[in-house]
């Protein structure tokens, strides 16, 4: 038969059994299952703080040794309460953790590593190397809405407006395929099927099919159009048009995990082709002997970059 307690008694029950008056038998004996399994929860987590905050326990005992003892029981009363409040702070600590943990999602790709995500509505966002995603499940069916950090390709259901955000700007769709890409002072948005509307600092721009939009450090914008269906690092290629060395370099850092040594080099120099993900000589013969420049390695990771001569 179900225990029926009011919640004055199982805060009775909790006092006693946290100050060691009653057995965890005669406890389980007083309360429901569940009641008892959320206590012992509770009590591990007491337990953790009492560990953390024993130097502040010890002064406590000290001043509480010299309080009259015609004040000992209202003291013990007092100790009771103060146990309860402690626990209900617990609850609420535990509750926040798991609502936040619960809603907010973060996926993160390393080095050289990509991702397939399958949002709640069935959208899809392919991660690219080194590229953070978030976005909040809670409220994802009211507010479709991701932060990105890198580079993704995205496969949007139709539905309500979805949205990108980034540090460099806002890319909204209804129903689309497109890639963004957002580092640092780069921010390009590539539309391959559907429509897009670009929102950066300054301006606003709507892409269709085939249309893409690129803002470097400060630059003028520029715009083009493509005839690719997909990106092509899906592939394990990344392509450049006319982007300054210094990017592509950034990239061969995060598919590769090396360093380059480029102080002798200008990285504003321009570059247009691609290199490959799956094999480092090929890709660095792709990229520099292209553009007359010389590397050796000089340790591990690190590769040294100079103007051919």
């Amino acid at each position: 038969m179900e225990k029926k307690v009011s919640h004055i008694d199982n805060e009775t029950f909790l006092a006693k059994w946290m100050e060691g008056e009653i057995t965890d038998k005669e406890l389980k004996s007083l309360i429901s299952d569940a009641d008892y399994l959320a206590y012992h929860k509770m009590k591990r987590g007491i337990g953790a703080i009492e560990y953390l905050e024993s130097p502040i326990k010890k002064s406590f005992a000290s001043i509480q040794s010299q309080i009259d003892n015609k004040r000992k029981s209202k003291v013990i009363k007092l100790k009771r309460y103060w146990t309860i409040s402690i626990v209900a702070s617990i609850l609420l600590l535990f509750g926040l953790f798991s609502m936040f943990k619960s809603s907010s999602e973060v996926i993160v790709t390393s080095i050289s590593e990509q991702k397939i995500i399958q949002l709640l509505d069935g959208s899809e966002v392919v991660l690219n190397a080194k590229s953070r995603l978030q976005y909040n499940e809670k409220t994802w069916e009211k507010n479709r809405e991701v932060n990105l950090d890198g580079e993704a390709f995205f496969k949007v259901k139709e539905g309500s407006a979805f949205t990108v955000k980034t540090g460099n700007g806002t890319v909204i769709v209804l129903g689309t395929q497109f890639n963004v890409n957002s580092s640092l002072d780069f921010f390009e948005v590539i539309c391959y099927e559907g429509k897009v509307k670009v929102n950066n600092s300054t301006e606003n721009f709507v892409l269709t099919q085939n249309e893409s939009f690129r803002k470097i450090n400060g630059n003028p914008i520029e715009q083009w159009n493509t005839i690719r269906e997909e990106p092509s690092w899906l592939d394990g290629e990344i392509s450049f048009i006319s982007v300054p060395l210094k990017y592509v370099i950034n990239d061969l850092e995060k598919h590769y995990h090396i360093k380059f040594d480029s102080k002798n080099i200008d990285e504003k120099m321009i570059y247009t082709g691609s290199f490959s993900t799956h094999n480092l000589d090929i890709a660095l013969t792709a990229v520099f002997k292209t553009m007359g420049i010389e590397y050796f390695k000089n340790n591990e990771k690190m590769y040294v970059l100079s103007h051919s001569k």
